[in-house]
């Protein structure tokens, strides 16, 4: 019985060598050099669940089938014969169903995760929801093309919802499929893709100025709406880091956390809001802290999480919105430097100051960065808060120059103390 014993575990033994050299055999990688579409990581999704999955509206295959999103199915298919019925030249449904089926391969390696649909039926989902985009994004460029009845221009949540859920990082179609449907459904005098998705976040950005072109090596390389969104923003700023580098929290020349707004003030450091093409364009002059103004609204943390999530996600990608929210966490530790900040106009807040001081509290936490794009700044700003003449003139202008009153019981007091110096001068020499 015990030589029985023994030859069944030598037999389990040999068949998982077997199995493990199999494994190692199998030249398949990791993750596709084309994988740009992620599930989000469980570290992130804990912070809020909320700002990753959809209210309303379910793009592509990770939340297909959903039954709590069943019911906006009947608006995409709406859109989708809507789209069809005014392509020139006439574009039929097989046509646009045959082009993608050219890229299905493509298409199945942008996502993280393996999909298990069959290849009709994915191509399904990635033909409606396309086409769904398209036609939404045309239709708020121009208001010709809506119907008096059209739910999603009539009823105010459903818009609310759809900046929501098309810029979840998740919930999206590959650009390239995109492409290929609004190339084959193209009207007279059409505005590109990108512009058309450009307008129609344009909102949730916070541009202050026009956003400047975008290249055509830029524009070939987008990979979905969140990308796009993130290009945009590091394309637009006029400064850039030289060398970012490593972080290190040791040292003098090491990764220093920028002082809050309200240590910054004490210290005598002044807040301009600018004028810029991208918020991450922020500077440092002569104890002037430069800031482009944020728009805080409902959806600008699912925006900030969700390409923050793109980050730390996709190979390689610099971390140009988790230094930011690191920066914006620096600087606003509580409801008092929100509002120091909103009587600056740099935070265009349509929430609460503690909402503001909560959202940036919470923004980057569970994130890895090996890049802080805002480390010689960070640096700058502590050696001038180092300094004792600004902080003591920032005292001097809160305590005695503050108010109208202030400053004329000030030059009282200084000429009363000239007269009293004058009258024992005088009593002394004669």
């Amino acid at each position: 019985m015990a030589v029985n014993e023994a030859d069944s575990v030598a037999i389990n033994i040999e068949g998982l060598e077997s199995s493990i050299e199999k494994d190692m055999a199998s030249n398949d990688p990791f993750m596709s050099p084309n994988c740009c579409i992620f599930k989000t990581p469980t570290i992130l999704y804990r912070l809020n669940h909320k700002a990753y999955v959809p209210d309303a509206f379910f793009i592509g295959p990770f939340h297909h089938r959903d039954p709590n999103l069943t019911d906006t199915e009947k608006i995409k298919i709406k859109y989708l014969q809507g789209l069809i019925s005014r392509s020139s030249p006439k574009t039929t449904l097989r046509d646009l169903f045959n082009s993608i089926k050219e890229v299905e391969r493509e298409a199945r390696e942008c996502y993280s995760n393996p999909i298990s649909y069959s290849s009709d039926e994915f191509v399904k989902i990635l033909l409606i929801d396309g086409c769904f985009i398209i036609e939404l994004f045309r239709k708020y460029a121009s208001v010709v093309l809506r119907e008096d009845n059209d739910p999603i221009f009539t009823m105010s949540c459903l818009q609310q919802f759809l900046h929501h859920d098309l810029i979840l990082l998740e919930n999206q179609v590959p650009w390239m499929v995109l492409e290929r449907l609004f190339n084959m459904t193209k009207e007279e005098h059409h505005m590109p893709l990108f512009k058309l998705a450009i307008k129609f976040f344009i909102t949730d950005l916070s541009f202050t100025k026009p956003p400047p072109p975008m290249n055509q090596n830029m524009i070939k390389d987008i990979k979905h709406i969140p990308d796009l969104i993130r290009k945009l923003m590091v394309s637009s700023t006029e400064q850039v880091e030289e060398s970012p580098g490593l972080v290190s929290f040791r040292g003098e020349e090491g990764w220093q956390p920028m002082p809050c707004a309200t240590s910054l003030v004490e210290a005598g450091i002044k807040f301009r809001r600018v004028e810029s093409k991208s918020i991450l364009d922020i500077k440092f002059n002569h104890g002037v802290l430069e800031i482009p103004p944020l728009l805080i609204q409902d959806t600008t943390e699912t925006v900030f999480r969700n390409i923050i999530c793109f980050e730390q996600c996709y190979p390689n990608c610099e971390d140009r919105f988790t230094s930011y929210a690191i920066l914006m966490d620096n600087l606003i530790n509580s409801a008092k430097d929100a509002d120091i900040l909103g009587k600056n106009e740099i935070l265009d807040n349509w929430l609460s100051p503690e909402y503001a001081a909560q959202l940036f509290k919470n923004l980057h936490h569970d994130t890895c960065y090996n890049e802080y794009y805002y480390q010689s700044l960070s640096r700058d700003v502590s050696r001038y808060c180092q300094r004792r003449w600004p902080r003591w003139r920032a005292v001097l202008v809160r305590n005695y120059f503050n108010t109208p009153w202030a400053i004329l019981s000030t030059l009282a007091a200084v000429i009363l103390l000239i007269l009293s110096f004058l009258q024992t001068w005088y009593s002394m020499k004669w």
